[in-house]
């Protein structure tokens, strides 16, 4: 069963909060572990608390950790920012996608509306107090479905002309 989401405060009792931070340490360390073997991918962790020794803890040994560091280094400037992201450009980029997300909806949105017009009207509810813009929109949509329509009646020709050869 999964948890809830936990408040994301501090812990002002200092018991909790030692408890606290040595679990989520034991699962940080366990799943940088994990995902250095099922991604094989080089991952080290460090850890400093103020609070316990004045060594940082390092996962999964100083020298590898030491390593890896020295390899990011070396590493060009641009290689080492490739995909990094301040919190403002994220969000930028997630509002952007939300943003084209809902202009796709409003066209699909629009274009079901149309349709129903388009199929009230051959129902014999005839326009009424239609906008000069619904009716150009309403115009480009039965050219659109037109064009289907004409597609398929030449494919279904050509079909029957070769079937009849």
């Amino acid at each position: 069963m999964a948890r809830g989401r936990v408040k994301l405060a501090y812990i002002t009792n200092d018991a909790t909060r030692k408890a606290t931070y040595k679990k989520r340490k034991k699962g940080l360390m366990k799943k940088a572990s994990e995902l250095s073997t099922l991604c094989d991918v080089e991952a080290c962790v460090v850890i400093f608390s103020s609070t316990s020794d004045s060594q940082p803890e390092v996962w999964p040994s100083t020298v590898a950790t030491h390593r890896m560091l020295s390899n990011f280094k070396m590493m060009p400037a641009i290689e080492q920012s490739n995909r990094t992201m301040t919190q403002e450009s994220l969000v930028k980029k997630r509002i952007a996608k939300v943003e084209e997300q809902l202009k796709k909806l409003h066209e699909e949105n629009r274009k079901k509306e149309l349709t129903q017009v388009m199929f009230q009207n051959l129902g014999g509810n005839y326009l009424n107090n239609v906008k000069e813009e619904d009716l150009n929109d309403l115009s480009w949509l039965i050219d659109q479905n037109l064009n289907i329509i004409d597609n398929k009646l030449h494919m279904r020709i050509e079909s029957f002309v070769l079937q009849e050869k």
